[in-house]
């Protein structure tokens, strides 16, 4: 995992070459630790806590921008209705590509699919890391996630007042849906998807990219 920032993988840049990094320990401990915690959302302080050297929460989050301008990892604001609060959120972690997640796990394919807790992390990695590696780089579109008290959607795509919540399901049965309910009841004009179990077939989701998925929800509205 360390030499993934002196290499060229799967299209990403190579870091230390084109950009001045004080601290590359750091940003190569800070990428290990963000690809484990890929699917969850952590704050800066609790990543600086699990880190030698860490420096403050803004070198984190520079380092972090980096790492997502290579296409390894990055970090997901929070959608609101206020400006303000997006900027001051905790990023939920996304790796770009799976492989940095899969990399470093211990054994066969079949080993992860029957792992239910890294399969989950990795069917919503990879349907995140589908919908950020296909968004239109003139930023009409946006992806966040959602979480208000005990309530969180996986995903959140915005385009002006349009709305689609994505809620990925990885497990036998489809599960709770509390989280899209809570977002509904929050937003009454978004529009809520289900990937995977229950809902879209991740190989269907995975064949359109970003744009065709809020389009598709709203469609004939």
């Amino acid at each position: 995992m360390a030499n993934v920032l002196s290499k060229k993988i799967g299209g990403t840049i190579d870091i230390l070459s084109l950009t001045r990094v004080k601290k590359p320990s750091l940003m190569r401990a800070l990428l290990d630790l963000a690809s484990e915690y890929s699917g969850q959302v952590v704050s800066y302080r609790k990543l600086q806590g699990q880190l030698d050297d860490a420096g403050n929460t803004t070198t984190l989050a520079h380092y972090l921008d980096l790492l997502a301008d290579a296409g390894l990892v990055t970090g997901l604001e929070k959608h609101s209705a206020k400006p303000h609060l997006v900027k001051r959120s905790s990023p939920k972690l996304n790796v770009l590509n799976t492989a940095v997640m899969t990399a470093g796990y211990p054994g066969s394919f079949e080993r992860v699919r029957y792992d239910g807790t890294f399969w989950g992390r990795l069917c919503e990695s990879a349907v995140g890391a589908h919908l950020l590696n296909t968004l239109s780089p003139d930023g009409i579109v946006r992806l966040r996630y959602w979480r208000d008290a005990a309530h969180e959607v996986d995903f959140v795509l915005s385009s002006g007042r349009r709305l689609v919540a994505i809620e990925v399901k990885s497990g036998r049965r489809q599960g709770n849906l509390a989280g899209l309910t809570a977002f509904q009841s929050r937003f009454p004009h978004a529009k809520l998807l289900v990937v995977g179990t229950g809902g879209v077939p991740l190989n269907e989701f995975f064949s359109e990219a970003a744009a065709y998925w809020l389009e598709e929800a709203h469609r004939g509205n």
